[in-house]
């Protein structure tokens, strides 16, 4: 899978007019659909869930990665696997067991992902990253778009790809939050594979020219 890709966030997109949106983002140079679930109890929000899905599975035409910020994401995986995501990330801090978590994703035939908040260290995933096919680490605090994007995690990007290469992981490194026009490349050079951009793209007077733009 080729690097250097970005993932608009759904989370961000006219609900009013979500199939012109999705229908958008087939046209543009974008590489995945990035679909935010919240539950209001692991993170301080609600966003959407199966239904929301079934419109995305109808109409997107490139790859599903859903982001679970959900308690108990073991009970939702399967059901969100058959709605047409092709990877699912849960938090680190959400799962009890998350080598289970992370195999149950893979043998229902979906990449899985794990996620970590800015406070939580990557060296906490010293005994799954041979594991899964995806970090995606959080650069601002999740439930809310539009928020401003934490420095540390240019650091975290390094230690993640340090992670992965001493433990011989084929890992992407994803990064989600504050990504825009100014740090794009910044996060790329520093080892990033795959940015999600919500707002910079959604609010943009031109989202295809401006994820054309956030590709270089």
């Amino acid at each position: 899978m080729k690097t250097k890709l970005i993932a608009p966030s759904l989370l961000s997109a006219d609900f009013g007019n979500l199939q012109r949106d999705i229908e958008m983002l087939n046209r543009s140079q974008a590489d995945w659909f990035h679909v935010d679930v919240m539950d209001g109890r692991f993170v301080p929000n609600i966003s959407f869930g199966f239904p929301v899905m079934k419109t995305v599975q109808q109409h997107a035409k490139k790859f599903v990665d859903v982001h679970l910020m959900i308690v108990e994401p073991e009970k939702y995986v399967e059901e969100f696997i058959e709605l047409g995501a092709d990877l699912v990330s849960v938090h680190y801090e959400a799962c009890v067991h998350l080598h289970r978590t992370i195999h149950q994703i893979q043998s229902k035939g979906a990449k899985a992902g794990v996620v970590l908040n800015p406070a939580t260290p990557v060296l906490m995933l010293e005994d799954i990253i041979a594991d899964v096919d995806l970090v995606l680490l959080m650069s601002v605090n999740p439930g809310f778009g539009g928020q401003r994007f934490i420095e540390n995690t240019y650091k975290k990007i390094s230690e993640t790809k340090d992670l992965i290469l001493s433990n011989s992981s084929t890992a992407l490194i994803q990064v989600d939050g504050g990504v825009t026009l100014d740090n794009a490349s910044k996060l790329f050079e520093a080892g990033a594979d795959v940015l999600v951009a919500g707002h910079s793209v959604f609010s943009s007077q031109d989202p295809e020219r401006t994820i054309e733009l956030l590709k270089f």
